[in-house]
């Protein structure tokens, strides 16, 4: 089976006739260019229709079977950088407190893949092996299922993955091995399968390698975590006291970076909703201290993000410093992400009111 590189749809290759090959698109060959198709499975190039796919725990045969004939493999402009994804497909999205979970492993690249697959339980020392084989170029492909029993137990995968190319020069890849955390409650929340570009259902998705390189994943215990979270009240309690409000640089606008990085010398052990109270007590202190200067701009610089921040600080705007002249800063001075409030006297509030 393929799919359509620059164009939708897809289908079963009928057969090839030098660069183009036929696809059974709904019933209709279509002549495509093999450049232009990106396989997604196996299939017979026999008039009748492939056999249903059946997953196995078995590695998957290198070698077609035969009366089969295996597609050459086309690379892509993009290919020669490593993206792997692992994802999680609900057998039965309706009822997934009673589902089996289908994984797939997705080599987006022009490299072959030998990948192992093994998992563990919190409990226990050594790992459990679910799937090992060669991922060609280009493809997604099963690798195993789980079903109810096995999630519960489920807490560690551990991703080990070799690349290479056959029959040409490529330029070398350095092994690598990966362990994912798993948070088996999200598998029975629907909201926890999500879209995903590789898949056509939504699915829970772990990134294996992107561009190349190994995910930025970071892992805290609760314990280290409330420690943390301690510690920094802490440290902001002492600081309080010497912190003193930014002054205007040339008699121009007062700029605030309420960036995390800006505001705190670490931000291990905080969670986005104590950094984001932190941004906006200091957001709060610059408005009190500026209160009493009408004419005072002052730049406060958020960043686009999600949004979270400037969300947070339009609703401060709106109802706890209402009546002050409020716009998106200079773009060409502080690029996207900043906001401009201008103080204003309580008389010209009272006006602008009006």
């Amino acid at each position: 089976m393929v799919r359509f590189l620059n164009a939708v749809g897809g289908g079963r290759v009928v057969r090839i006739d030098g660069n183009l090959a036929y696809v059974d698109d709904d019933g209709f060959e279509t002549p495509v260019l093999l450049s232009e198709c990106v396989v997604v499975g196996e299939a017979s190039f026999d008039t009748a229709m492939p056999a249903p796919k059946e997953h196995s725990d078995q590695n998957r045969k290198d070698a077609p079977a035969e009366g089969q004939t295996k597609l050459p493999i086309v690379e892509t402009a993009t290919g020669d950088t490593l993206n792997i994804v692992l994802g999680f497909e609900p057998v039965d999205i309706k009822t997934l407190s009673r589902s089996s979970f289908e994984a797939y492993i997705v080599n987006d690249s022009n490299y072959y893949l030998y990948i192992t697959v093994a998992t563990r339980s919190r409990l226990d020392n050594d790992w459990t092996p679910v799937f090992d084989g060669l991922i060609e170029p280009n493809i997604q492909e099963f690798a195993f299922e789980i079903d109810q029993t096995a999630l519960s137990k489920l807490d560690r995968i551990y991703v080990q993955y070799l690349a290479f190319k056959r029959d040409k020069a490529y330029a070398a890849k350095a092994s690598e091995s990966l362990e994912l955390k798993v948070d088996a409650t999200k598998f029975a929340r629907l909201h926890c399968f999500r879209p995903n570009p590789y898949f056509d259902c939504p699915v829970i998705a772990f990134d294996i390698a992107v561009n190349d390189g190994k995910p930025f994943m970071t892992e805290i215990d609760a314990r280290t975590l409330e420690e943390g979270i301690r510690e920094k009240k802490r440290d902001v309690k002492k600081s309080q006291a010497t912190v003193r409000p930014p002054k205007p640089k040339s008699d121009g606008p007062v700029v605030v970076d309420l960036h995390a990085s800006e505001l705190l010398d670490n931000v291990a052990g905080l969670s986005s909703a104590d950094i984001l109270n932190m941004q906006i007590d200091r957001f709060s202190e610059v408005m009190d201290a500026n209160l009493r200067k009408p004419g005072q701009t002052i730049v406060f610089i958020h960043g686009k993000g999600e949004g979270v921040l400037r969300q947070a600080i339009m609703k401060e705007l709106t109802h706890r410093y209402k009546g002050h002249d409020v716009q998106d800063a200079s773009f060409c001075e502080y690029g996207f992400g900043a906001t401009q409030v201008t103080i204003r006297s309580l008389s010209e509030q009272a006006n602008k009111k009006r």
